[in-house]
């Protein structure tokens, strides 16, 4: 189970005290919670390549001058030479399925090639989102693409206002024609990305069942409720064979939105409602596991994909963010609230229950523990990333595997943490920190998300160096004056990254500006274009 966006401080069994989680927090009891678990990027298409594939997004071209997917209709996505852990699972005889959503891509060459498309990567059944939940994909929650607020219309306005005052006041000439040309280029403009802004639910808010568009736009208000019967069914009648579940949540991610049943049910708005409503959901998935029997034979993990988003604020002014806890920062960051996310396993009877860990991990773990408990071999052609989790989740080892995590911002290697053997310590240096706006934030509110070009960011030579194991909150930099190992720790991970960067192949970005940017040829319609690509789902 992957939430979207959900802060590690929005969950009781984090610290969370007002939000109500009783079924998330009896999966932490009945289980191992992990407490310095790391998402391997801090964004969501990333990061979820890299959750499936056990390997940096970085390797598999799912990294680029654009941060995530924006369109169904981009040509980018998953290649199909990655081997997930559910089409290793599918090779050896699982049932998989993939409920929620995906976010990795959809169409290469025509609107139905699905050469991107969850089946080519091992999941039997499909009930979800290709794309994202957006905040156009609800009314009256605005839009991601705020193009307006990038075009210098303050500078059209007093060009077109000095043209006219000069051609008034008598001091130039100018033709009516030419003044009448601005005003129509101006109008243009604006009737243009008005239309934009207004057909980009009927094609980027797709429902699909499988390879067919079920509703378009998605209603999403009972989609949870939805998803989770959906996941029940396949659980029920995948019950007598080996089955994976991939349980992909769209809440609680921009735009928000919750059932009736559990609107108004939290003290913090839309967005504790949203927690709420997932937890109930998490409850349904284990009364079923434990209503077929299956409890003692199957291993559950719940996590985010990133940490909270932090400058998320509704068209109203409502705040629509979580809580990422005492870590600094939230999503499109690599500081610990953009990163550490929420890690509970559960294996009655296997695992050990009650347990807390931590030890650095990796939601690129999850890859090489899932691959051994279904009898495969790990691919011995690529580089996997991840560390098989069950020797740790046992109590054989009391160390991760993971010496040193990389950190990416895009393709751009934004820090490295190193967990040294013989030491408690757990360092990490940052070679680039984002500029927070304002200053002493640690929000990008002037962008809606911190952005990782030379632009946006400040550069540290030496880098900026933090001992999490005593500052997980990352406010105090160490020095060569306070830290006497200060040029020792920085060469070790140094040689670690030169190692690192030898291990990495040329791959095409599938997140150029070529790949993310909308191409009518690949839009996926229920309806045709000129109807807008609508339809409502069937009921049954």
């Amino acid at each position: 189970m992957m939430v979207d966006d959900l802060g590690i401080g929005d969950l009781g069994c984090y610290g969370n005290t007002t939000l109500r989680t009783p079924h998330i927090d009896q999966l932490s009891r009945d289980g191992v919670k992990l407490t310095h678990h790391i998402a391997a990027a801090s964004l969501c298409s990333p990061s979820r390549a890299a959750f499936l594939t056990g390997r940096y997004p970085i390797r598999s071209g799912v990294a680029g001058r654009m941060p995530v997917f924006l369109f169904t209709a981009g040509s980018g996505g998953l290649p199909s030479s990655e081997v997930t852990f559910a089409k290793i699972a599918q090779q050896q005889g699982y049932d998989t399925a993939l409920i929620g959503k995906w976010h990795l891509g959809l169409n290469c060459e025509s609107s139905d090639d699905h050469c991107h498309h969850p089946s080519v990567h091992g999941f039997k059944y499909f009930f979800g989102i290709p794309l994202t939940n957006l905040r156009d994909c609800q009314p009256g929650h605005g839009t991601v693409f705020e193009i307006h607020k990038h075009l210098p219309y303050k500078t059209f306005g007093v060009v077109l206002l000095t043209v006219v005052f000069l051609h008034w006041s008598g001091f130039v000439y100018i033709r009516r024609r030419l003044i009448l040309g601005l005003l129509l280029a101006v109008f243009m403009v604006t009737g243009l990305i008005l239309g934009f802004i207004m057909v980009v639910p009927y094609f980027n808010c797709v429902l699909m069942r499988d390879h067919k568009v079920v509703e378009q736009p998605f209603a999403s208000e009972n989609l949870t409720q939805t998803m989770t019967h959906e996941a029940v069914d396949f659980i029920e009648r995948s019950s007598g064979r080996p089955f994976l579940l991939f349980m992909s949540f769209l809440q609680v991610h921009t735009a928000m939105f919750a059932s009736a049943a559990f609107r108004g049910s939290s003290p913090h708005g839309i967005y504790g409602d949203a927690v709420q409503e997932v937890d109930w959901s998490v409850g349904q998935l284990m009364q079923a596991l434990d209503r077929l029997g299956l409890s003692e034979n199957t291993l559950v993990y719940l996590t985010s994909d990133q940490g909270a988003h932090l400058e998320e604020i509704s068209a109203g002014g409502e705040v629509h963010r979580g809580w990422n806890g005492i870590y600094k920062a939230g999503k499109g960051t690599n500081f610990e609230g953009g990163i550490r996310v929420p890690g509970l396993l559960r294996w009655a009877g296997t695992v050990p229950s009650g347990r807390e860990m931590d030890q650095p991990t990796s939601n690129m773990d999850l890859y090489p523990t899932l691959v051994r408990l279904t009898g495969a071999s790990l691919p011995q052609d690529r580089h996997i990333d991840g560390h098989d989790l069950m020797d740790l989740l046992l109590g054989k080892v009391e160390k991760s595997n993971h010496e040193f995590l990389f950190h990416y911002c895009n393709t751009y290697l934004n820090a490295v943490r190193w967990s040294p053997r013989n030491s408690s310590s757990v360092w990490k240096a940052f070679y680039f920190t984002p500029n927070f706006s304002p200053a002493n934030s640690t929000v990008c509110s002037d962008t809606q998300l911190c952005f990782c070009t030379s632009s946006y960011v400040t550069y540290h030579d030496p880098p900026l160096l933090f001992d999490l194991s005593v500052d997980p909150s990352e406010s105090h930099p160490l020095t060569p004056q306070t830290q006497p190992d200060f040029s020792l720790i920085l060469s070790a991970m140094e040689q670690a990254v030169e190692g690192h960067t030898r291990t990495l192949e040329p791959v095409n970005s599938q997140m150029s500006a070529g790949n993310v940017m909308w191409k009518p040829w690949l839009q996926p319609c229920c309806s045709t274009l000129s109807q807008l690509c609508q339809c409502e789902q069937e009921d049954g």
